[in-house]
């Protein structure tokens, strides 16, 4: 669910935790089961923190009713790990933010995202097995966890892993067989770029197919193609593609969701690479002011457009030559 819809589900749920609170009291499996749903359309909204802090009571109580090993708690387990990294803002932001207590809690929160997956997939290999859909949910989580605390060869091996079992256990258009080669094209990046570019860009069109133009996944494939093509050199092609998702992302989750700020900035940057400074310096003032306003002024997202306001107003005859070291230094 997204826009007014996502925030209507938001409503919903939380009218029915409380409810079951009430009515079966916190601990009740029915209400833990609420809990669950509700962090889902939370994030969906792009209320990351406080998906985070239900997830977090969620997985307590039902590691204590349920134990470890039940389902319910380890999809609690992997919900949780997934609104870590949420709360953690977008991985790439994290050098660029400016503010080093900001970088050292979120890089915690990844850390932290990753020792949960490690637990919640070995759980699940013992419980499930290897081939299992909720394992193998757990192992691309652990990928993206992975990745996010620059463990990027063991993300890449993972991720290779886990698409090869999706297919063969799901099949080619599966909507988690996508998120896996979404997440492998990602990792890719750095060091197989073409490689990188022709599954981004086949995930694109299945996710399209798929799931249509405006889903929020087919716009995450979107976004991320944007950036594989720039690391090929494609810079024209990206800002088209990027321009293209914006506009969507408005249209369907509203001008502040974090997410279109994402592809906001994404865009921003894609500008930069065409020597499009002052379009670019509009654009992020804008995804600035409204980070400040959505996300607070000690999130890494915000740190990085923060930064890039200030690699804009540097003189431009040495803003070619920043952007190359700047990406050289992200490919090391």
């Amino acid at each position: 669910m997204a826009g007014d819809d996502g925030r209507a589900q938001v409503r919903l749920d939380d009218d029915t935790l409380a409810r079951r609170r009430r009515d079966l009291g916190e601990d009740h499996p029915d209400t833990l089961a609420s809990g669950s749903n509700l962090a889902v359309s939370l994030r969906a909204a792009g209320e990351y923190q406080a998906a985070r802090e239900l997830d977090d009571d969620t997985l307590a109580r039902r590691r204590r009713v349920l134990g470890e090993d039940h389902p319910d708690t380890l999809a609690s387990a992997d919900g949780l790990a997934i609104s870590l990294r949420a709360v953690g803002g977008y991985p790439g932001a994290l050098a660029a933010a400016s503010n080093l207590a900001a970088i050292v809690r979120h890089r915690g929160e990844y850390q932290a995202a990753r020792e949960l997956g490690e637990d919640t997939l070995a759980r699940r290999r013992r419980v499930l097995g290897e081939d299992h859909p909720d394992t193998l949910a757990s192992a691309n989580g652990l990928a993206i966890s992975l990745r996010a605390v620059g463990e990027h060869q063991a993300a890449r091996e993972l991720g290779e892993d886990t698409l090869a079992r999706r297919r063969r256990v799901l099949g080619e258009d599966h909507p988690d067989t996508l998120a896996s080669a979404d997440n492998l094209a990602v990792s890719l990046q750095g060091v197989r770029g073409q490689a990188a570019r022709e599954l981004g860009e086949d995930t694109l069109a299945r996710r399209r197919r798929v799931l249509g133009e405006d889903h929020p996944d087919t716009l995450t494939s979107a976004d991320n193609l944007v950036m594989i093509l720039g690391r090929v050199g494609e810079h024209r092609a990206a800002r088209e593609l990027a321009e293209d998702t914006l506009a969507r992302r408005r249209r369907v989750l509203g001008e502040d969701h974090p997410d279109t700020l994402t592809s906001a900035f994404i865009l921003a940057a894609a500008l930069f690479e065409l020597g499009e400074y002052q379009a670019a310096k509009e654009l992020n003032e804008d995804i600035l002011a409204r980070r400040r306003r959505v996300l607070g002024e000690d999130h890494p997202d915000t740190g990085a457009s923060a930064t890039f306001a200030i690699f804009l107003r540097t003189p431009r005859p040495l803003l070619k030559t920043l952007g190359w070291v700047s990406r050289r230094r992200r490919a090391g």
